[in-house]
């Protein structure tokens, strides 16, 4: 019976799968970090923009000059006059009586 045991742990040691070791985290590469993704963002008019722009954060319209701002900046933005982007719609969830995203 011990014998038929140890086939078992064998057999099961066998069909785990192996995983590469992972060199500890002082070893790893230290590289450039990206900052975190902002929940909203604003895009300022400019050459080929007609007018400032309120973004989602994640919004792959935005190009390289969003600027993070707060939820109620965008909100208030908004308000003012600020166009709400046509690709992310921020106004659908910024402007919704009660939200509560930040």
């Amino acid at each position: 019976m011990q014998r038929v045991r140890e086939q078992i742990a064998a057999v099961e040691r066998l069909a785990q799968p192996r995983r590469a070791p992972q060199p500890p985290a002082a070893a790893r590469p230290a590289g450039p970090r990206r900052p975190p993704t902002p929940d909203w963002g604003i895009v300022d008019a400019g050459a080929g923009a007609p007018a400032t722009e309120i973004h989602r954060g994640d919004c792959w319209a935005t190009g390289k000059t969003l600027r993070p701002i707060s939820a109620e900046r965008a909100r208030a933005d908004l308000a003012d006059g600020a166009q709400a982007c046509e690709v992310c719609r921020p106004d659908t969830v910024l402007c919704r009586p009660g939200s509560t995203s930040s």
